[in-house]
């Protein structure tokens, strides 16, 4: 490994002087609500949106026990920080105008409320994601990108049908536990993650991992890479700071090619 190599790993372990230093619960929940919006238009740009179906969430730095959500029926290609929803674990809607989408709420409320180290959750009904979901397995590590959700993402096999009540959503997070992601059987991907920017990635990225997985898999018979290295591999590309990282460049794309999102 190069010296130049050697130093962006130590950088990125360097947790502390990597992330930007916000000094108020404003400008905390002012990032948060941006890279909401964003990473709703990006979910809309790579096609995961599918008619009302998908919703972001981002905890509220001061209202700990609310999240920040998108409306339903407003496209993921036309969010604004301005249309997002503010919404208690209880179910009301404290600030925004819009539809509360029952199962953003039934889903998101019970993984925000069973795990406090979650700052946001993303799900969607991608394309890759809905195909391998209805295979009902995990992921293997095949690729480099895969091995971020080596042993860190679980599969929730109790399909019945759309969630939208409360038991179901406390059964996914309960299954969900500590890890990264989960693969809803024959619905699509979860992924979490302590920043907006992490979860977002999470979801991109195990996107991409579940196409790259089908198509090696109607090619041949893929080779997976050992358990140690997959292991390995995880500790570089799987980290929290990887995925807050992994998601900047696309944040800054997004919002030069469309400010108005920020309005």
């Amino acid at each position: 490994m190069t010296e130049a190599a050697n130093n962006i790993i130590m950088n990125l372990d360097d947790q502390d002087s990597a992330l930007p230093q916000l000094d108020s619960v404003e400008e905390v929940r002012e990032d948060r609500k941006n890279k909401l919006a964003a990473a709703l238009r990006l979910f809309g740009k790579f096609g995961f949106d599918e008619g009302v179906a998908g919703h972001i969430t981002v905890r509220d730095p001061e209202l700990t026990d609310h999240f920040w959500v998108n409306p339903m029926g407003k496209s993921f290609k036309q969010m604004r920080v301005s249309d997002l929803l503010l919404v208690s674990h209880t179910g009301e809607v404290v600030e925004g105008n819009g539809l509360l989408n029952g199962a953003a709420f039934t889903i998101h409320s019970q993984i925000h409320m069973a795990n406090p180290n979650i700052t946001a959750a993303a799900h969607s009904h991608s394309v890759y994601g809905k195909a391998f979901s209805a295979l009902g397995k995990l992921l293997d590590p095949l690729t480099q990108d895969a091995c971020a959700f080596y042993d860190d993402h679980v599969l929730f096999d109790d399909f019945s049908g759309v969630v939208l009540d409360n038991s179901e959503g406390e059964r996914i997070a309960a299954a969900l536990g500590d890890r990264k992601a989960a693969i809803l059987q024959n619905h699509g991907l979860l992924t979490v993650g302590s920043s907006i920017d992490e979860a977002a990635w999470w979801y991109i990225t195990m996107e991409r991992s579940c196409q790259a997985q089908l198509l090696a898999e109607a090619a041949g018979t893929p080779k997976p890479i050992e358990h140690e290295v997959a292991v390995h591999t995880r500790s570089t590309v799987g980290s929290d700071l990887a995925g807050w990282f992994s998601f900047q460049p696309l944040y800054q794309v997004i919002t030069e090619e469309q400010p108005e999102l920020l309005d």
